[in-house]
């Protein structure tokens, strides 16, 4: 048994992320004391914690920096959250180069975030040269892994024949999987192809659902999708919408 392993095993950091629902500053000093022991997973949830301001001051770069540690560590989920730090710009400059390395270690180690978000850089060429078929092949394995927002990806790549030849009907198995499964673009892809099947109660369930977790741009791309319908029974539902957007706007 290495010495790392028994460190791991001597911090109980699932005890630690059950402490920051109820006390989160006393976890946080557990969490910073176990990274300096150079507990890898202590490392990752402290870079969670730094980022997010829960507990302990937010400090985006120091967060960066964390992540940085524990993928060096071999974190999977460090090296996926390094890579959206070096994408997004948090804590310091953009590389998406760097980003793609990072999603792609990630994703070599079975991680299905980095396989989606290594699959979204490939399909929008950023960081890296645009390869669709590269990206299919990231949203297909994180999909049949159970990453529910692939499962739309790839429904989306087998409906418009992307990298692929097009399979309308294992789109919308996939929209189904991704809508069961909780993720608020699937539920919307699978209400959409309800509204054409004329099933639209179950549709509106769907779009309902949706509204609950959806980000704000993605609500306001639904709302021009779904007024384009000219369908009044749709009329709740965009008002549903816009009422979240202004919701999320506010606070």
């Amino acid at each position: 048994m290495s010495y790392q392993l028994r460190r791991e095993q001597a911090v109980d950091v699932a005890g630690l992320q059950a402490m920051l629902e109820h006390s989160p500053g006393q976890a946080a000093q557990a969490i910073l004391a176990a990274a300096g022991q150079g507990v890898v997973q202590a490392q990752l949830l402290l870079g969670q914690i730094l980022l997010d301001g829960r507990g302990i001051e937010q400090d985006a770069s120091v967060a960066r920096r964390w992540f940085a540690i524990a993928a060096k560590g071999g974190s999977a989920m460090a090296q996926n959250m390094l890579g959206r730090c070096l994408e997004h710009g948090w804590g310091g400059e953009v590389d998406l180069t760097g980003a793609a390395i990072e999603y792609a270690k990630a994703a070599d180690a079975e991680l299905d975030w980095g396989m989606y978000n290594l699959g979204n850089l490939l399909a929008t060429g950023r960081g890296v040269p645009p390869d669709q078929a590269q990206a299919l092949a990231c949203y297909t394995r994180a999909a049949h892994a159970g990453h529910a927002r692939s499962m739309n990806m790839l429904g989306r790549y087998l409906e418009a024949g992307i990298a692929c030849e097009a399979d309308a009907q294992k789109a919308r198995r996939w929209y189904r999987r991704s809508a069961n499964a909780g993720d608020f673009r699937g539920q919307f892809s699978h209400a959409t192809v309800l509204i054409e099947q004329g099933e639209m109660s179950e549709a509106l369930t769907w779009l309902r659902q949706a509204a609950e977790n959806g980000s704000v741009s993605f609500l306001q791309s639904s709302i021009q999708t779904l007024s384009s319908q000219n369908d009044p029974q749709l009329a709740p539902v965009i008002a549903l919408y816009r009422e979240r957007v202004e919701a999320l706007v506010e606070s």
